[in-house]
Order: C-alpha cells, then sequence, then structure tokens
C-alpha cells in the first residue's frame, strides 16, 4: 500500500501546475491533502473518480483558507470529520478514513508564524491532538497520521537550527512535543529508515530558499507502533514543484 501527503498551498493554483496528473501518475493508494483553500464544489475531483478514487474532504469554515481532504482507492467503512472541537473544526484541519485493518488521518496542524495569538492557538492544539490521537492509537488496528505538521523535529530537518532557534515550526516546546508524541506510541518512518538523510518539504518562496535547498521538515507520515513493521520504504520528492512543499510518501506491507 502506498500513501502520498501533500500540503498543496491552494489546491486551484496547484493545478495550474500539473497536480492532478503528477498525482495520477503516482498511483497512490491514499492521498493526503492539506491547505486545499477550497470548498468540494470548487475544484474538479473528475480525472481521480475516473480513477477510481472515493473523494472526501473538509473545509474550513472561512473561504480560502485551510482545508484538508484524502483520496482513497478503497471505500472507507467510516469517514470521521475533524476531531469534536469547534475552535479546532472551524479551520478545517482533520479528516480520517477508517478501514478494515488501519486508519489514515490527514492533519494541518497550524502555523504560528504570525504572532503571538496564533502561537498560542498552535501550542493549545497540539496539547489537545496529542491526547486525542493516543487515544485512537489505543482503539484502532493501526493509525497513519499524515500531513502538514509545522514543526521541525530535530536539527537535521532545518537547513539553518541555530539561526532558527527561536523561530516558530522549531521552537523547544513544539520539539519537545514532537518528542512526546512519539513517545505516545507513533513512529516517524523517514527518519527511522534514513537516520542521517537530509532532506526538506517545505522552503520559503523568500530569496531563492527552494534553489538554495534552505528548507525545513514540517510534512510527515507517522505511523501507530502498531504499523511499524508493515514500513517499507518513506521519501521526500523534492522534484515535485506544484506548492512551496513537496510531497512525501509511505509504502507499508
Amino acid at each position: 500500500m502506498k500513501s502520498i501527503s501533500y500540503n498543496v498551498n491552494g489546491i486551484r493554483a496547484a493545478e495550474t501546475k500539473g497536480l492532478s496528473d503528477w498525482l495520477l501518475q503516482e498511483d497512490a493508494d491514499l492521498i493526503a491533502l492539506q491547505e486545499t483553500k477550497a470548498f468540494e464544489h470548487q475544484f474538479e475531483w473528475s480525472p481521480f473518480r475516473e480513477a477510481g478514487y472515493h473523494i472526501h474532504t473538509e473545509s474550513a469554515v472561512k473561504p480560502g483558507y485551510s482545508g484538508v481532504a484524502v483520496l482513497s482507492r478503497l471505500e472507507p467503512l467510516t469517514v470521521v470529520h475533524g476531531v469534536g472541537e469547534s475552535w479546532i473544526d472551524a479551520e478545517g484541519r482533520v479528516l480520517r478514513l477508517d478501514f478494515k485493518d488501519f486508519s489514515f488521518m490527514s492533519v494541518y496542524m497550524p502555523s504560528g508564524s504570525s504572532g503571538e495569538e496564533r502561537q498560542a492557538y498552535k501550542m493549545n492544539f497540539l496539547e489537545f491532538f496529542g491526547s486525542y490521537v493516543q487515544a485512537l492509537a489505543s482503539q484502532l488496528p493501526g493509525l497513519i497520521v499524515a500531513g502538514d505538521y509545522n514543526i521541525c523535529h530535530q536539527a537535521i530537518d532545518i537547513h539553518d537550527p541555530v539561526g532558527n532557534a527561536r523561530s516558530s515550526g522549531f521552537l523547544p516546546e513544539e520539539r519537545s512535543w514532537f518528542d512526546q508524541f512519539l513517545g505516545r506510541g507513533f513512529d516517524d518512518p523517514f527518519r527511522n529508515l534514513h537516520p542521517e538523510r537530509v532532506g526538506y518539504s517545505w522552503w520559503s518562496y523568500r530569496q531563492g530558499a527552494r534553489a538554495k535547498n534552505k528548507g525545513w521538515r514540517i510534512d510527515y507520515q507517522c505511523v501507530s507502533n502498531s504499523l511499524a513493521s508493515r514500513v517499507r520504504a518513506a521519501e521526500i520528492h523534492p522534484a515535485a514543484m506544484h506548492s512551496d512543499h513537496c510531497p512525501v510518501s509511505l509504502a507499508l506491507l
């Protein structure tokens, strides 16, 4: 089973750069999208439906903001929109599909880079979400949490760890949360398989950061411990350039 996670930074804008063509060529079983910035009716999903995908979306109340989606070749048993908390769900950040022997979640964790208010929101989200997914992992046969975490976990995951030591996305308290998240029963397959590989999934649009590979690894497909033995590959795809992010993929037995 192959899954792809991709923050598209506006699905309609990404489509003008060939998003659908690239995704369909990859032939994944599951596709998690973040920051779609569109309601479901505002995007032409027919190429995916014709390719056999079931389409599920979760949009923010605010038009043109946030939003996640999951495209699945296998029809889910259950689709869970949001987490049951209005202060999170109004921003369209979480969507989960349950199957017989695993569940797959697309999550767009908040950014705190715009100021103190949003950083406080981010930390409140993280506090809630950590306990939420731990409870899910104990109830479900297996859980994949795919998405934009907006956190670089380790120094290897960011191009300038010293200069960004006080930047949102690499703050000590955010990195500590990631430690705790993994300690709650999750694995980061990319880092487990590639302990010394430098790979980034997001680059600022400013100062030619992508051309200089001055990036951050903030997109993940973490798996609950019950699925860890099934992981066969985890990769980052920087050649896909439909967004300021790039896709990350995971392969399971």
